[in-house]
């Protein structure tokens, strides 16, 4: 007769071996697998995220968010109270230098930084009423990928990770592509107290060309598979016995499961990388025929490759150490260089995921961490503004042509259906059947979630 301690010993041994099981692909099962998708909370109306990060904040009164008053008072003071914190000392009201043009059925405008992208007004839906609550590049990247500007939070990739699993177990389920390492860096993918197999895959880093983005030995020349197989194999085993004894040990069932992820990875990766084999139109499509293009098209081209594989989650970063979208001064030429790098590559990307089926499900995601100011800095320059700036979404369920929210007459502040980061984060997850208040992760004696104890969802964005 087994006592109550033998019994709960001997159940938790059986669980153990339940998961390695999963992980050695012996009698694999969908509970054994942390990767293994989950069910929504309710219909999905989205299946896959891509954002498209542009680091630095974009100005949306130069951009998405036209503001004719703001071209009428070019030059006097603000007719509004600053915010009682600035980043920066802010002089009198500067005007966009480009102008707008409505687009498509909807009649939307765009600025003509954005002529191709402009082409595609009907599918997005553009949330023009964002804003979040610190004024610097970390805490702001921090706020807008973790929903935490001050404390390590996993970021939300992770919890839609967490929440729904993958439909690859041969690849990451959440990958970032070429990511800036400044400004909270890897906490901007990091899975924090979530488990390890949530955590986001970097594939290359900013201060490299997207033809270096690679994963770091992916092939090991001095093994074949066979052997790496035996020894992974050998390392369960032994670990298995460890777990037997000492009991769950979430972090090491994670590194474990690391290791399998990267054996199957040496097949999988390659082939999703070798953009080779995408005809040439295609790659003329996202502007790798032009040296201005190239780098974020290559990035794009291996975002859909990575989402057509079932990648829960892909960032893609459009950021450089000179210039990024931080237009301080030189407000004209560095975002007339920046606009030209991403416009051409967007705009296939859309019209690709279109044509395959699979803007339908995605949810494209684009935007930066905060906007930018109409008030001027210096002669021709822009601060910082996370108090109203523009993002747009695009497929995954939302309407497409339709202006969401609104600024006031000079884009400083969020006026009209205000939508808070923690807002923003929880229509995603409701787009991807997850409620966000049920989705959930007990740590430290408290129930943390990607909203925190805010969020409302914006139905009204909804098709």
């Amino acid at each position: 007769m087994q006592s109550r301690r033998q019994l709960l010993r001997n159940s938790a041994i059986g669980f153990g071996h339940l998961a390695f099981s999963a992980m050695l692909g012996q009698q694999a099962s969908a509970a054994g697998n942390p990767l293994a998708p989950e069910g929504p909370h309710f219909p999905a109306r989205a299946k896959r995220i891509v954002f498209l990060f542009m680091k630095g904040g974009p100005s949306h009164v130069d951009t998405f968010d036209p503001k004719p008053q703001l071209d009428r008072d070019h030059g006097k003071a603000p007719p509004f109270d600053l915010p009682d914190v600035t980043f920066a000392k802010q002089g009198n009201l500067l005007k966009s230098p480009w102008k707008f043009k409505q687009y498509g059925e909807s009649g939307l405008p765009v600025s003509e930084l954005f002529p191709n992208v402009a082409r595609h007004v009907d599918d997005l839906c553009v949330l023009r009423s964002v804003h979040g609550t610190n004024p610097a590049h970390g805490g702001a990247l921090l706020k807008l990928h973790t929903g935490s500007d001050q404390f390590v939070r996993p970021s939300m990739g992770s919890w839609l990770v967490y929440g729904l699993g993958t439909e690859n177990e041969n690849l990451p389920a959440f990958v970032t592509i070429c990511p800036t390492l400044a400004h909270g860096g890897v906490n901007n993918w990091g899975t924090a107290f979530l488990p390890a197999h949530c955590q986001g895959t970097p594939i290359g880093n900013a201060s490299l060309p997207a033809t270096a983005a690679k994963v770091k030995h992916i092939r090991n020349d001095r093994i074949d598979p066979d052997l790496q197989r035996r020894q992974l194999d050998l390392i369960a085993s032994m670990n298995r016995e460890h777990l037997e004894m000492a009991g769950r040990d979430q972090a090491l069932e994670g590194r474990l499961n690391s290791f399998e992820l990267a054996y199957r990875m040496q097949t999988a990766m390659p082939e999703i990388q070798d953009l080779a084999s995408e005809s040439a139109a295609t790659q003329r499509l996202y502007g790798i025929d032009d040296p201005v293009t190239e780098d974020f098209g290559r990035q794009c081209l291996m975002a859909r490759r990575f989402l057509e594989q079932g990648v829960r989650f892909v960032q893609v970063t459009h950021s450089d150490s000179v210039v990024q979208w931080d237009q301080h001064s030189g407000l004209y030429q560095g975002h007339t260089k920046n606009a030209a790098e991403v416009d051409r590559p967007i705009a296939g990307f859309l019209q690709d995921l279109k044509a395959r089926g699979l803007l339908e499900d995605t949810l494209v995601l684009w935007g930066g961490e905060f906007g930018r100011t109409p008030t001027a800095q210096g002669s021709n320059g822009r601060d910082h503004n996370p108090h109203g700036f523009t993002m747009w979404m695009a497929g995954g369920g939302v309407k497409g042509g339709y202006a969401y929210g609104a600024t006031d007459d000079y884009g400083y502040y969020a006026v009209e259906n205000k939508m808070h980061v923690h807002d923003l984060h929880a229509t995603i997850l409701h787009l991807m059947g997850l409620d966000h208040e049920r989705l959930t992760y007990r740590y430290a004696g408290r129930d943390f979630r990607l909203t925190d104890v805010e969020g409302v969802v914006a139905k009204d964005i909804f098709a």
